[in-house]
């Protein structure tokens, strides 16, 4: 990939925060060059950094990007907060808006960039699968759904979208079994470790699974009873590219402008949905 071979725009791999500690304090942080900008990143996988290659082919010369590849999820935001990256790219609104209110901070999407939604999959029985519609899960059959207060509530509103219940909660509300006002099938809602939903399809009329395992289970997506819409429930689950709220008025502005005026073409659109084979669709 051409990102592992960026020497000459300083890509620096996997820093730690005592390393970026060490890159001094305030506004001496900024990188000199203004149209040089550091981006952080978690660790980048191949479809990651297939689409940051476009951006970079995309920009050319107008700017140059920086990547620091992070190994915690509290980090990336923290680099953006102190000035010693300028944007990131690695979390949805939802984490955004939780880990401002943690720490106190403002940071602010600055654009959109994609989903990977997550979807239901049929039961299983001898291997196959016990139902090709939404509409074919019986009356009173169970389904099995993560039990993190995230995704649980990700899997109902997508339950609710596949017209199987109804929640008294919308929008960016989380939802929990609880909030389940209209059952019209009598379903069983299973809370499930989100590990283990996958492997209970044998057992289930069918379950929500992360996407995080749907390979490891052997499962094809393409196969799945319903996927997750791009709609106002869902908008908390899109990806994005934070920056620090007054970000329009520092010396990156132009810089990031133009950052995202690359990633919103159809050249990207393709390269994501090309290299993550589907399972992330692009959002602008």
């Amino acid at each position: 990939m051409k990102l592992k071979k960026l020497a000459s725009l300083a890509v620096v791999a996997f820093v730690s925060v005592a390393a970026l500690a060490a890159c001094g304090s305030g506004a001496s942080k900024e990188a000199k060059n203004d149209n040089v900008l550091r981006v952080g990143v978690m660790s980048l996988s191949d479809s990651e950094e297939a689409r940051w290659d476009k951006v970079q082919e995309l920009l050319g010369d107008k700017v140059k990007l920086e990547f620091t590849q992070f190994t915690d999820y509290s980090q990336p935001n923290k680099a953006v907060a102190e000035d010693e990256v300028d944007i990131n790219a690695f979390q949805h609104y939802n984490f955004l808006e939780n880990w401002n209110k943690e720490n106190g901070e403002d940071l602010v999407a600055v654009a959109d960039t994609y989903i990977a939604p997550i979807r239901l999959y049929s039961g299983t029985e001898n291997g196959k699968n016990k139902y090709k519609s939404v509409d074919e899960i019986p009356d009173g059959s169970e389904i099995a759904v993560p039990n993190d207060p995230t995704n649980e509530s990700r899997a109902l509103y997508l339950l609710q979208a596949a017209g199987l219940i109804k929640l008294d909660v919308s929008g960016t509300e989380l939802a929990t079994v609880v909030n389940i006002k209209e059952n019209p099938k009598k379903l069983k809602v299973t809370e499930l470790d989100a590990s283990q939903t996958a492997s209970s399809l044998p057992s289930v009329a069918a379950a929500v699974v992360n996407n995080t395992f749907v390979r490891e289970a052997g499962l094809d997506y393409k196969n799945a009873l319903y996927k997750e819409q791009k709609d106002e429930n869902s908008h908390q689950w899109y990806n994005l590219i934070a920056a620090k709220s007054d970000w329009e008025k520092s010396s990156k502005a132009d810089a990031i402008k133009e950052l995202i005026k690359a990633y919103h073409t159809d050249d990207v659109k393709k390269v994501v949905e090309e290299s993550s084979d589907g399972m992330d669709e692009p959002v602008w």
